[in-house]
């Protein structure tokens, strides 16, 4: 079994990314169709941040620190999604959305580290839905401002995301993800799931 080289995040492009929002297949469309569409903006989106971090000097270190990373932020885009169409759609159509967002960002991440990193890829998926539930679980306890995280939940982000690279001994991560990145972060997941979904949003 050949395992390939350590996960490479170019350092080329800018923080602002390019969403992709449409859909392959023509007629209506489905929750799980739109759900799947976010889905794989939020790989991207995450991939986005860990590249604009280690492009700001921030290095993620081997390829069991940059899923950890890239898990992280990945738990939070999926709690803020659903914080976003919470109140805009019902609250059936909303359990449904979660829970196909969480398949289908489940199946994008198992693909996408497989072609990373070898065998761990496979087996990754099982610590990536445990990790993510936890953080849903915990996230659920932070208020929000409307649609926006509570400086609390960023900070929350922010200690995971420098716990995940302590080997590092990178110091000042926290501030970066709650002052940066995580801003950014949300700004954009607003704009996909409006656009995805069709729902107006703050």
């Amino acid at each position: 079994m050949q395992v390939s080289a350590s996960i490479k995040l170019p350092y080329n492009a800018p923080m602002a990314i390019r969403l992709k929002t449409k859909f392959r297949k023509k007629g209506p469309k489905t929750l799980e169709d739109r759900a799947s569409v976010v889905a794989s903006n939020i790989w991207r989106i995450a991939q986005e941040s860990a590249r604009h971090m280690e492009k700001e000097g921030y290095p993620l270190g081997d390829d069991r620190q940059v899923t950890a990373v890239l898990t992280e932020f990945m738990a939070f885009l999926i709690q803020m999604a659903d914080r976003i169409v919470y109140g805009k759609i019902s609250e059936e159509e909303r359990a449904r959305f979660v829970n196909a967002l969480g398949a289908n960002l489940t199946r994008v991440v198992s693909a996408n580290l497989t072609e990373f990193v070898g065998r761990e890829g496979g087996t990754y998926k099982t610590q990536f839905v445990e990790t993510v539930n936890a953080r849903l679980m915990d996230y659920s306890e932070f208020e929000f401002q409307g649609q926006n995280p509570s400086y609390a939940m960023l900070r929350y982000l922010g200690e995971k995301i420098s716990q995940a690279m302590a080997a590092t001994d990178s110091k000042w991560v926290l501030e970066q993800v709650m002052d940066v990145e995580a801003p950014e972060a949300v700004k954009t997941m607003k704009k996909l799931v409006g656009e995805v979904l069709g729902i107006q949003v703050e």
